[in-house]
């Protein structure tokens, strides 16, 4: 039996309403086993500009540098739209992401059976869709410098974004995919936008070359980013992992997200290099929806995600593969109940809140136990 320690960051929104429930799952797995969490709660977002003016403090980064994973709920709303940019909600994600280096953002796209007709698909395009789309996080526009709004006078501004991308960066989101494809149906779709994008080329050139060079055992295929859009929503269940640059994945993984029913269903991790001695990744699980200011404190907002991301954390940092298996298993037979919660909700369902849904799931949990 190990301990592992898990820095908890609710965030704001609906990111407290769901990470009381990941809570509750805590608590069964550490009265259940085989392992133990030890948790940690600290503010992020703009919970954390409230309290400190900034969106995430020194200390609470230090933890997070400490911890064995991060659980990170959802950070942003209206309330913080008027705050100078280098303290946005925001910008405590994204310096959880740089400063530990979790470079790889894996977003799984699983429809559960029960809730193939929630998709705005046909039910015969996303039955069965397992897919898996890894996204390049530390890297790309969204970090590139420089990245500056320029007054021109006149009335006129410029605004500068800039795409950066080495080689180094591009090879270790490669081997991942690889490596992610091998453990599944062995096959990587490369989507960028090299037919204009610079940073599509070299993208593309080393993507091929670590395949060439190390991985020629999966099946590889490049597509261009604006016709992957176009695949998933036409024939989603052609791919197996797509790896992609942090803005086109950031794009292709919501548009995936709908394939499943709701943004509600998508859980996600991001990871960092192992380390050379404990082989432990430094790594920070999500659910890809946002803090849904409209629908916070009011008991209505689908926990699956965030359910899910735990789970993930599970498999991806703690090797308890079965019991990650488990939540699965109690996600499916609780959506095969009929049980939704609004976003999911179809004629024959039952609405549930946020409560009652974490309910179902730990009395499936209980079940399997």
């Amino acid at each position: 039996m190990a301990t592992h320690k898990l820095l908890l960051l609710p965030g704001d929104g609906i990111g407290p309403e769901v990470m009381a429930e990941v809570k509750r799952l805590i608590a069964f797995f550490n009265q259940k086993g085989p392992d133990t969490f030890e948790t940690e709660e600290a503010l992020v977002g703009g919970a954390c500009y409230d309290a400190h003016g900034v969106s995430i403090t020194d200390e609470t980064m230090a933890k997070a540098h400490a911890a064995d994973a991060c659980i990170f709920g959802a950070v942003g709303g209206p309330k913080w739209d008027t705050v100078p940019y280098e303290v946005r909600p925001e910008a405590g994600l994204l310096r959880l992401r740089k400063d530990l280096v979790l470079y790889a953002n894996l977003r799984p796209a699983v429809t559960y059976p029960a809730l193939a007709d929630a998709s705005s698909l046909k039910r015969e395009l996303v039955e069965g869709l397992d897919i898996m789309i890894l996204r390049e996080l530390t890297g790309g526009v969204y970090f590139g410098e420089p990245k500056t709004i320029t007054d021109l006078g006149n009335g006129q501004k410029r605004a500068i974004d800039t795409q950066v991308y080495d080689t180094y960066e591009i090879e270790r989101i490669g081997r991942v995919a690889f490596e992610l494809a091998r453990k599944r149906n062995n096959k990587v779709t490369s989507m960028d936008k090299r037919n204009v994008m610079k940073s599509g080329v070299l993208w593309s050139e080393v993507m091929g070359q670590v395949h060439q060079r190390e991985f020629k055992d999966v099946k590889y295929e490049h597509m261009l980013a604006d016709a992957g859009g176009m695949q998933l929503v036409r024939n989603p269940k052609q791919f197996d992992v797509i790896v992609c640059d942090n803005l086109f994945g950031d794009m292709l993984s919501d548009v995936a997200a709908m394939l499943t029913g709701s943004l509600g269903m998508l859980a996600s991790a991001s990871l960092g290099e192992a380390d050379a001695k404990t082989k432990r990744r430094k790594a920070l699980y999500e659910p890809v929806h946002g803090s849904a200011p409209d629908i916070a404190g009011k008991g209505v907002a689908n926990p699956i995600a965030m359910i899910a991301s735990f789970g993930m954390a599970l498999r991806y940092s703690f090797n308890l593969g079965k019991e990650a298996d488990m939540i699965d298993a109690a996600i499916a037979a609780t959506l095969a109940k009929g049980l939704r919660t609004g976003d999911i909700a179809g004629p024959g369902t039952k609405t549930v809140g946020t409560t009652e849904m974490g309910d179902a799931i730990l009395a499936e949990l209980e079940k399997a136990a």
